[in-house]
This record gives C-alpha cells, structure tokens and sequence, in this order.
C-alpha cells in the first residue's frame, strides 16, 4: 500500500515540467524518452534562442542545457536566463564534456544548480532531476509562502478584511482601502463597529463571540448586503462574504466586492474602442478587461471558466512563402472562423497577438470547452487556405491548448494562461493541428495562514 507521506511527491514528479537543450538531436531523443519514462512533462529546444522563447512562456520546473551549442552557447543561455526576471527562478543543470575545473565553476557562477558530466549516464541523470526537482520543492519556506500570498491579496480586484473574535481589523488590503478611502494600513487596530451600521455590527460581533466560544460549531455567514461607512463620511453598499477560520486564534476572513457603480454605457464605449484593426475582432486590452469581469463573476457564482489558446501552425513560413499581405488576410479569415464560436455575451475571442487567438467560456466545464475547441480546429482547417510549405498539413492549421478552471479568491488568471500555453505547446510538439488540455495550478484558500506566519 502506498504511504500517504509519498503522494505528494509523486503529485509533484507528474506536474513537473522539464525543458531540454541540445543541438544534437540524438542527445534530445534519448533525454526526452528518459524524462518521460519518469512521468515528466517534457519541452525540447535544439538552440539558446528556442529555449529562451520557450521557458518565457512555458516556466518549465527544470532545464536541462548543454553548453557547446552553436550560436549562442549555453552559458549565455543561462545568463540570459538568469537576467530575465521571468526565468531567473528556474534551476538550470548543464551537460557537457567540458568537466574541466575553470568551465565547472563558471557554470555555476552563472547560477546552475548541478553540472553532469558527458558522456551521459542516463540513471545519473535522472537522480540528478529528481534530487534537483525535491530540492525546489522542499525551498519554497514559508517566507515565500507569505510573498506569494502577499502577492495575490494586494492584486485582488475584491476588498479583503482580516478580523478578530473581539471585531478589531488585523488586516485589510489595498482593493480594500480603496473601496473605503483609506491609506494603507489605517484600518487596521479599529473595529468592524465603526464602518457598519449599529445593529448590523452587533449581529457579527455576536456571531464573532459564538464562533470564539466553540469554534467546532462555525459556520460561514455567506454573502449579504451592507452599508458601509466610507472614510469621507458616506454610504457605500456592497456585498459582504464572511468566512471563520481558526489558527492560533478565531479569525474571520471577510471579502467586499462593490456594488454601488455599474458602468455599462462606459463599458460599451471603451468595448467599441477595443477591436484589433487587422482581424476586426477584439484585442488583448478588450480581452484582458472582459477576463477580469468573468474571472470576479465566476467567484461569485462558483461556475467553471474556460480558456482557449490557439496558434497557427508554421505562420512564419506562410508569410516568407506568399508575403505579409498573404498573411494578413490568413489572419483575418481566421479570426472570422474563430470569433463564430463565441456565440453567447459571455463568450469573446480575441487576437492576443501576432498569430496567437485566445477565447473565453464562461460557465464552461473542460469537457464542453474541448469539444467547442475542436470545433474551431475543424472549421478552420476545413477553410482550406493554401500553405504550400507548411510540413503539417496543405492547408492552414492551428494548435490548440485549452485550460479550464474553478477560481477561488487565491487562483489567479496568470495560472489559467500558463496552463493554457503549455497545452498548447503539447500540441505543438505532438505535431501540430490538434487539441491539447491541461489543469492550471490552484492556491488553497487556507494558504491564508501564510499571511499570519
């Protein structure tokens, strides 16, 4: 039977992400069969430059360089790495046959965590990932826990209170404050007394004092609308969600979401403004917007969001092949067949960028969302717009990653993109003009207690 104490670390060894460098491809086989064979998730790039693009986007757990490549070597890649604030976190191994004392230390004075000697021993190197993979994990204290955490609360769209048995704020964050016009931290030392109404106050302070008394016996108070005192003296209504929760003392986590201003026509002005002007559909600032609204909507509710990244396969080649104008008209049947499948005002696609389209489902379970992703595959392929060199298919064709989610008030929707990029990636790498699905990663609600650390 297998130990509880085991599954974790098994949990971590199938979500882990490897990214390989090399320029020979047989050294690339023969990793990327041994990386899969210990249930990792696997990226290969046969040049600096590829790896670089590749770890931006899809933050691997691990990487795998060699350091005699051409062009750029690995240690450039590694320094660059290392200056990039999106990467500069990830553990970098090198291998090579340069194991003399002087290219040893400057590897890992660049920051590498290990250094493998070659030729390969491939039991060597998986010991080598997987000790370097528990050590990742097992660093990351509570400290930067806290940091993490701290990080997601301050970003918040929504207020967040953190309250005493006895009614007093510990903590509030800046969404927070803004709602009620304080300066950091001035909230905190006063009582939940001095922003509700008297008779709404002694019904949490009593709810509070019974919650002390027998913190077996909590309950959540659920979501209720209130009014609140304002720091310049007015009302302001919002909904109030107030959940217990004990550490070393009963504390109530409460989220303020406003509901006081709805600015639809301004909304609607800003959405007419927001259309990409080559592909007439909307851009990454409307999508970026309209995520946000679903992302706060979805916590509400509780339902699924769903995130489509699409791709189209060898554009570059398409454009050096028939020429820009070619491939701005590609761009823009495309985005026609795209956009025909977010039928509902809960649904936008969206050009994120050069040849990249993204779309949103709201209230959209992962089977649903595949099966609406390989429609779009389908429809688009079956357009069939000449790519005389694409090695893929005759036709113009798109890579697919979807990710789907239940947010919770510590998710965020970088986790969604990140899923969504890297299941597209699997696509990719699994031969282009397919649909690939992956789950993004969640924060626990009871990370909270980082805060408190």
């Amino acid at each position: 039977m297998m130990m509880p104490s085991a599954l974790p670390e098994l949990a971590a060894r199938r979500q882990a992400t490897i990214l390989i460098v090399d320029d020979a491809a047989d050294n690339l086989a023969v990793l990327r069969k041994l990386m899969s064979q210990q249930g990792y998730q696997t990226f290969v790039a046969s040049n600096g430059e590829r790896a670089l693009q590749i770890a931006r986007r899809v933050q691997p757990d691990l990487i795998l360089l060699d350091v005699v490549m051409p062009g750029m070597d690995g240690f450039e890649t590694c320094r660059q790495l290392k200056n990039h604030a999106a990467t500069q976190g990830i553990p970098v191994v090198f291998m090579s046959a340069r194991t003399e004392a002087d290219d040893v230390v400057a590897g890992f004075d660049l920051g590498a965590v290990d250094y493998i000697s070659k030729p390969l021993r491939l039991a060597e190197v998986g010991a080598r990932v997987r000790s370097q993979l528990q050590i990742r994990s097992r660093s990351e204290n509570q400290g930067e826990q806290a940091e993490r955490l701290r990080t997601i609360v301050n970003n918040m769209a929504e207020g967040l209170l953190i309250i005493e048995a006895d009614g007093r704020i510990q903590f509030t964050n800046p969404a927070c404050d803004k709602y009620l016009g304080y300066r950091e931290g001035e909230l905190a030392g006063r009582s939940i007394g001095e922003l509700l109404n008297p008779l709404v106050a002694r019904e949490y302070l009593d709810y509070f004092e019974r919650y002390g008394a027998a913190p077996e016996t909590a309950h959540s108070h659920g979501t209720r609308e209130v009014i609140i005192r304002h720091c310049d003296g007015r009302s302001v209504c919002m909904d109030l969600t107030l959940t217990p929760m004990y550490l070393r003392q009963p504390l109530f986590i409460g989220l303020l979401h406003d509901i006081t201003h709805h600015k639809l026509s301004e909304d609607a002005l800003q959405r007419a403004a927001m259309v990409d002007p080559l592909t007439k559909i909307a851009n990454r600032r409307h999508f970026d917007g309209f995520l946000e609204k679903e992302w706060q909507r979805a916590l509400r509710s509780g339902q699924p969001l769903s995130l489509v990244v699409l791709d189209v396969d060898h554009f570059k080649l398409y454009n050096d092949t028939l020429g820009h104008p070619a491939g701005d008209a590609c761009l823009a049947q495309v985005a026609q067949a795209v956009s025909s499948h977010a039928l509902r005002p809960t649904d936008l696609a969206a050009r994120y960028g050069g040849e990249e389209f993204v779309l949103l489902f709201a209230e959209t379970d992962a089977d649903s969302a595949h099966l609406l992703a390989e429609a779009i595959r389908a429809h688009i392929e079956a357009l069939q717009l000449p790519h005389p060199r694409s090695p893929t298919s005759p036709w113009i064709t798109v890579s697919i990653g979807v990710s789907t989610i239940h947010p919770n008030q510590f998710d965020s929707t970088e986790a969604l993109f990140v899923a969504a990029d890297r299941a597209m990636y699997v696509a990719k790498e699994g031969g282009r003009n397919q649909v690939r699905a992956n789950k993004p990663d969640s924060a626990a609600l009871d990370a909270v207690q980082a805060l408190m650390g």
